[in-house]
């Protein structure tokens, strides 16, 4: 058939640039390192510049590093300006920084819940509104959110986040249906238990740990390599017809 496509050149990325937010650490720089691998020109953005520069050195003359706070919405538009100087707009944004603040329900703060909401929910929107009408004069492109165990389970302390959270899923639905008509699609992963900056607190406690292993069905806690075929698929032409998903990437720790 004319139309077939090798199962590679579905995941080949050449030509295509990517903004990875969170890109400093943890699966964000993941993220952006499968990304780059797979061909894309990827620029990551934190607020953490030392890092963000250790992350171009490691990867390559096709990443580049903006750091800025995307919290901030009065420099978005500067925001946009430099994430499409290195290689031009991007058609891939992937949303990966998130703060988990751990408040009990009692004594959560003004403070606390401000800062969930708008990092993990209020930044994605608004930096995927100011990238969209690129996306849609080329007619492709790829959104995707992180979403979290706690976008459909309570966990003790986790008021806030799981708020933001089940907000990204709903909003991530919401984005589909107001772009995927211009070839632009919007979905989630949903990350379990993986080691990150952002889960030191459960990976400290080795019991805790070893019982989220075990409310598993594989019976394990997540690897950074892990991460890397969900974010590669949901990026690429995979997943043409696959739009407002979430994609729970927890070892079947939702499944039980």
């Amino acid at each position: 058939m004319a139309d077939t496509v090798a199962p590679s050149g579905l995941f080949d990325l050449t030509g295509r640039v990517a903004a990875v937010t969170g890109a400093s650490s943890g699966l964000g720089r993941r993220a952006a390192t499968v990304l780059a691998a797979a061909g894309a020109s990827v620029v990551g953005v934190a607020r953490r510049a030392e890092q963000l520069d250790a992350w171009v050195a490691e990867t390559g003359p096709h990443a580049a590093a903006v750091a800025a706070d995307v919290m901030d919405r009065a420099a978005l538009p500067d925001l946009v300006r430099r994430v499409s100087e290195p290689f031009g707009a991007p058609d891939i944004v992937v949303h990966a920084a998130g703060i988990n603040t751990r408040q009990p329900a009692d004594e959560v703060t003004p403070e606390g819940w401000d800062v969930t909401i708008n990092l993990n929910l209020g930044a994605p929107f608004f930096l995927s509104q100011a990238l969209v009408p690129a996306m849609k004069e080329k007619g492709w492109g790829r959104i995707v959110n992180f979403a979290s165990l706690q976008s459909y389970r309570a966990f003790p302390a986790g008021i806030a986040y799981g708020a933001s959270k089940g907000g990204v899923a709903q909003m991530t639905r919401a984005m589909a249906e107001a772009w995927s008509g211009h070839g632009i699609t919007a979905n989630a992963i949903g990350p379990g238990f993986f080691r990150t900056e952002l889960t030191a607190a459960v990976f400290n406690d080795p019991e805790r740990a070893a019982r989220n292993a075990a409310q598993t069905c594989i019976g394990r806690n997540g690897e950074p390599e892990d991460i890397d075929g969900p974010v590669l698929f949901l990026c690429s032409d995979a997943s043409a017809y696959v739009t407002g998903q979430v994609l729970m990437v927890d070892g079947g720790f939702t499944a039980k």
